[in-house]
């Protein structure tokens, strides 16, 4: 058990392995999920004029307490034109300019309006409900960092500092094939010994979540020929992900057919369960992952070893999956020999974060698996870890 690498040392060689793809230039409107390969600086100051945080009246702090004439307006995208003066007030709606000589705006709570007139009884700070020009952010400051995934507020905010175009890198292509000749596409009747194929779906499903761009290969039998087709086609793409396949029997091809076609091992087997027989390698630029054909075990493999690819392919600062602390519902025993990582249902309640462990932990069992939406780390040792233990969990189709 010694020889079997840790699932740490597993992801290194990964990491160590990927390559960032080549940028290319995308449309911001087009940019939400992608990963950004330069900074973006503004090229506006934000906000990029003085503007009002409320709707109400313009004024001179000076002439507070008082009673003010009304000589204009200054809506959202039409300035008051003019420059205001002694004992002047303007109409002002929230985020329109305020206008010149200005120094406060008075909310209209506090306003008493009276045909052209308006009254307000107490002094304003200069600069009260005013938002100054840049004070969010300055013109050639940045807004976003390389490496940042892009998210609705990022896009926002880089929106608004009028850049149009971003250069980001490009999105891995991603080969998924499904081997053995037991599997039937969904829909089609099952002959005697025959399984519908599920991997591929799933696989493809948390792979697009982190950025790839999936291809997807009709499911191969165990038949040498048909898998060293699929696989040349593979190795076209940026990564390779075979399921099924790569263990030791009689039938699991994958391995050999790839070392033949030029594939170079990094790693196979890892002590993890489930998942244990997990392969990695590379040709060129390619990144090849065998992961077992038993549904958990190759969701494990995905979110431990296949999306941390993906996100470093495409520059993400931080490209690890993300352990977070919870507190555990139900006693789960250790492993002498592998970490294991147990499918769970997580919940928020107050400030902590409630993990309840599945029935049904074998490898094989997807169906009940469906509910789960977090994978709880159970360290290899002796014992057992009690309910009300805080341990360290990941969360399931995270980006």
């Amino acid at each position: 058990m010694d020889s079997l690498l840790t699932f740490e040392e597993a992801q290194a060689r990964i990491l160590a392995a990927a390559r960032t793809l080549p940028a290319e230039t995308v449309p911001v409107g087009d940019a939400a999920g992608r990963v950004l390969a330069e900074d973006v600086e503004s090229t506006v100051d934000l906000p990029p004029f003085p503007s009002s945080a409320m709707d109400g009246y313009a004024v001179r702090s000076a002439d507070l307490p008082g009673t003010l004439r009304v000589v204009g307006e200054s809506a959202a995208g039409t300035p008051f034109a003019g420059s205001l003066g002694e004992g002047e007030a303007v109409a002002i709606s929230t985020g329109a300019v305020v206008p010149n000589g200005a120094d406060a705006v008075a909310p209209i709570e506090i306003v008493v309006k009276q045909d052209n007139k308006v009254g307000i009884d107490r002094r304003l700070e200069v600069g009260a409900s005013i938002r100054p020009q840049g004070g969010d952010l300055r013109v050639g400051k940045v807004v976003a960092l390389a490496g940042t995934r892009l998210e609705p507020a990022g896009i926002a905010a880089i929106a608004a500092s009028g850049v149009a175009a971003l250069s980001c890198s490009r999105r891995p292509r991603v080969a998924i094939l499904s081997t053995g000749s037991e599997l039937v596409v969904p829909g089609e009747p099952l002959a005697p010994g025959q399984i519908y194929e599920s991997n591929a779906l799933m696989l493809a499903a948390a792979l697009e979540v982190a950025g790839a761009e999936i291809v997807n290969e009709p499911s191969v039998p165990d038949n040498e020929a048909s898998l060293r087709a699929a696989v040349e086609r593979g190795l076209e793409c940026d990564v390779l992900v075979t399921s099924g396949g790569v263990s030791v029997g009689e039938h699991d091809l994958v391995r050999e057919v790839e070392r033949e076609l030029g594939v170079e091992e990094l790693f196979w087997r890892v002590a993890i369960k489930p998942g244990k027989p997990v392969a990695f390698g590379k040709r060129g630029n390619t990144l090849v992952f065998g992961l077992p054909g038993n549904p958990l075990s190759a969701l494990v493999g995905a979110e431990l070893f296949v999306k941390p690819a993906v996100r470093a392919l495409q520059g993400v600062e931080w490209p690890l999956p993300r352990f977070e602390p919870g507190c555990l519902l139900s006693n789960l025993r250790r492993n002498a020999d592998r970490a294991e990582f147990v499918r769970a249902h997580a919940t928020s309640h107050a400030a902590a974060v409630l993990l309840t462990a599945l029935e049904g932990q074998e490898s094989h069992m997807i169906g009940q698996a469906s509910s789960a939406n977090a994978l709880v780390l159970v360290p290899r040792g002796n014992g057992e870890l009690t309910r009300g233990s805080i341990v360290s969990w990941l969360r399931l189709n995270a980006p």
